[in-house]
């Protein structure tokens, strides 16, 4: 029922007087309720409106906190990419150095291997020790850090071997991988051989039951 409807029922029931006192009664009710009304709603737009307030300054927050980690992010990758420099360029001289070592107990392998193989294996060098390279199936080129022949009862035999820091077991199998390649380079018999500061007993009986040598840089003179 609207205000309309209730004055007219007031003016079928009460008197003229009484009637339009209870149509102003009536008035300040309804007007009343309108004010309650927008009152309550100014309070829900005013606590939307803090909220909105509140959300906005966190979204600022938030894209404060990413521009800052995308900053940090930026600094973490420069300092990655110089710290992958500086390891790439340690690995190179440590590579360097570890080409160094190896080259020096080749060289006094080199000198001190004729005595020895004469000594315990009645082996003569006829054809001096050496590093070199040699060509394989036309577009390869095989390293091999010990090469060299000598003479046992009268007949000729290749000297072949590496020259490693620290011998370990994988030395040798990527060792055996290479035999089929000196077989088809060098024909005859051969005597293969490990020259290196140090070796575990597995390694030296790995060594062994594989029909290689191994020769410690103590053996040989400084």
């Amino acid at each position: 029922m609207n205000l309309v409807e209730l004055k007219q029922k007031i003016r079928k029931v009460f008197t003229p007087e009484q009637a339009e006192v209870l149509e102003e009664y009536a008035n300040v009710l309804n007007d009343l309720v309108k004010v309650s009304d927008f009152n309550e709603l100014k309070q829900i737009v005013k606590e939307l409106a803090e909220a909105q307030k509140r959300t906005e300054q966190r979204v600022e927050e938030l894209a404060e906190a990413q521009k800052q980690t995308e900053q940090e992010v930026k600094e973490l990758a420069k300092e990655l990419r110089n710290l992958a420099q500086e390891h790439k360029k340690t690995r190179q001289e440590l590579g360097g150095l570890s080409h160094s070592f190896g080259y020096l107990l080749e060289d006094r392998a080199y000198k001190g291997l004729p005595a020895i193989l004469k000594e315990k294996y009645n082996i003569q060098i006829i054809e001096p020790l050496k590093r070199k390279f040699f060509p394989y199936k036309g577009n390869r080129n095989i390293e091999i850090n010990i090469i060299g022949k000598g003479l046992k009862n009268n007949k000729e035999i290749w000297i072949i071997g590496e020259a490693k820091s620290q011998l370990k077991k994988k030395h040798i199998d990527e060792f055996l991988k290479k035999q089929f390649i000196f077989n088809e380079l060098f024909k005859g018999e051969k005597f293969y051989l490990f020259v290196t500061n140090i070796a575990n007993p597995e390694t030296e009986e790995y060594a062994k039951e594989k029909g290689i040598e191994i020769f410690y840089s103590y053996e040989f003179p400084l």
